[in-house]
């Protein structure tokens, strides 16, 4: 079984707050990249980002996902940051830094993956800077040792 420690975890690091993710609001243009489980290949496809905060919660934004070219999966998916500022949507915060005038979040948890659905840990890295935001998701399953890039969202702004 795959454990994270949140007390070694908070120790090491900084909290988040709304004020990191407030530059992400607008319009993006860009790309998802997957590994396809079936072929082991990554895949790219136009993908597009509207970002709004949620009117009632400030700790709260929403994330319009929008792919051209396969309008049908188009989803809207929730951002919400604990008060406390040790998680994103339950995931609790690894690390956060600064580097070359970007912000680099990461969380780590446990779950499931891939088309098996087998038990991992799972890590979501969020880039964010005023031009460019990136999302890495990356899995390393239970009894493996190496971690997988499971997909990759680029984008940037107009």
């Amino acid at each position: 079984m795959l454990c994270v420690s949140s007390a070694n975890l908070l120790a090491q690091n900084n909290k988040i707050s709304a004020i990191d993710f407030k530059p992400l609001i607008g319009h993006w243009q860009g790309s998802l990249t997957y590994l396809d489980y079936q072929t082991n290949k990554p895949y790219t496809m136009p993908a597009d980002l509207d970002v709004t905060e949620f009117e009632e919660d400030n700790n709260c934004f929403v994330f319009s996902n929008i792919y051209p070219n396969e309008p049908n999966a188009n989803a809207k998916d929730t951002l919400n940051l604990s008060e406390n500022g040790i998680r994103i949507n339950e995931q609790m915060l690894f690390s956060k830094r600064k580097k070359s005038g970007l912000i680099e979040i990461t969380t780590m948890f446990t779950g499931v993956d891939g088309n098996n659905h087998r038990a991992a840990l799972i890590k979501h890295i969020y880039t964010i800077g005023t031009n460019i935001y990136t999302i890495v998701k990356e899995v390393k399953f239970v009894g493996d040792s190496k971690w997988i890039k499971r997909h990759e969202y680029r984008y940037q702004r107009n």
